[in-house]
């Protein structure tokens, strides 16, 4: 009788027409040398521990994931050239403590999807996910990967532009929508046309007309204290906006019990439009560290939220989001709950 030992198992569960599923779990087996051994290969070396079932499992019937998360990448055909826009579903089955599972399942996610080492294929991919979980989060038993395509195009997909944009010292073409992005990542720090003319290597006559049609449309607004400074105009019909010198002290009675931290505009649009009863506090400076929390019920709860301003990855730049974060927790003495949006 051989020595069971934890080991990291993968088998195809289905595969269909453009979509594949596979499931990842630990499994007790005895150990056995490397190599193919009928339908199962076990890894040896530095995989070792890893099992690939070649055949697809048996009819048994999973019980319902506990969480969930999907997110969508573009592949491009070595041959063809062209690019295939594909769906990525993780189903996970934790064993620890429920109020662990999901901060488990979200380490697990940032770390899989790090831009640092990313996997360029599915062989890669699949052994990430085998690894991640071979060398730590114990919670985590199985986890299911359903791998769907969604359609395929020879145009290059558009990508959504990098705070760092321009900062590599190449042009970038000037378009509305760019200008929007930059704008709107920077905020709550305002953009001064001479900066973005610098930086980005645009037109400045180009960019006053831009920021003149955009002012006239409502979508940004010019600081009235800090000439040549705009910034994103608010579009809330309920929500009530201060520009305040200094952030104010929130009353016991109102002092929220939930604190949400988005880096991007429309991620912290869409918290606050489940709000009600909301007001919005904003501190405008020109070092950026201009500051925005808005405060508001949802159900029976009082929440604050606030948005980072993404200019880069600068020291400068991390140290005044920290900042913003260090106020937030200093406003709201008796927060409960803590979500970061990244």
């Amino acid at each position: 009788m051989g020595t069971l030992e934890e080991q990291i198992v993968m088998t195809p569960l289905k595969k269909a027409p453009g979509c594949t599923s596979l499931l990842v779990e630990r499994q007790k087996r005895v150990i056995v040398e490397n190599g193919a051994a009928g339908d199962t290969h076990v890894a040896g070396g530095a995989h070792h521990g890893l099992v690939i079932n070649k055949r697809e499992g048996g009819a048994t019937e999973l019980t319902p994931a506990q969480l969930a998360l999907e997110f969508r990448v573009f592949l491009v055909s070595a041959q063809t050239g062209k690019h295939v826009k594909e769906s990525r579903t993780l189903r996970f089955w934790c064993s620890c403590a429920e109020e662990q599972q999901a901060t488990l399942a979200q380490d697990f996610f940032k770390h899989l999807v790090s831009p640092n080492d990313f996997p360029r294929d599915y062989v890669g991919f699949i052994k990430k996910i085998m690894k991640l979980m071979q060398n730590g989060y114990k919670g985590l038993d199985k986890i299911e990967i359903e791998l769907r395509q969604l359609g395929e195009t020879e145009e290059v997909p558009e990508r959504p532009e990098s705070a760092d944009e321009g900062a590599t010292g190449k042009r970038v073409e000037l378009t509305e929508e760019r200008l929007m992005q930059v704008i709107e990542a920077a905020y709550p720090n305002p953009v001064t046309l001479t900066d973005l003319a610098k930086e980005r290597f645009w037109d400045e006559d180009q960019l006053s007309e831009m920021f003149a049609d955009l002012q006239t449309r409502g979508l940004v607004h010019a600081l009235a204290d800090q000439p040549g400074h705009f910034t994103r105009a608010s579009h809330s019909q309920t929500d009530v906006v201060q520009v305040v010198k200094a952030m104010p002290k929130v009353v016991a009675s109102k002092q929220p019990t939930i604190a949400v931290v988005t880096s991007l505009y429309c991620e912290k649009l869409a918290v606050d439009s489940m709000l009600s009863d909301t007001e919005t506090y904003v501190r405008f400076t020109t070092v950026g560290e201009s500051n925005v929390y808005t405060l508001g019920t949802l159900g029976c709860h009082r929440v604050v939220t606030t948005k980072l301003p993404t200019s880069g990855h600068t020291r400068e730049a991390m140290t005044a989001a920290g900042n913003t974060t260090t106020r937030l927790l200093g406003m709201v003495l008796i927060t409960s709950s803590y979500f970061k949006i990244i």
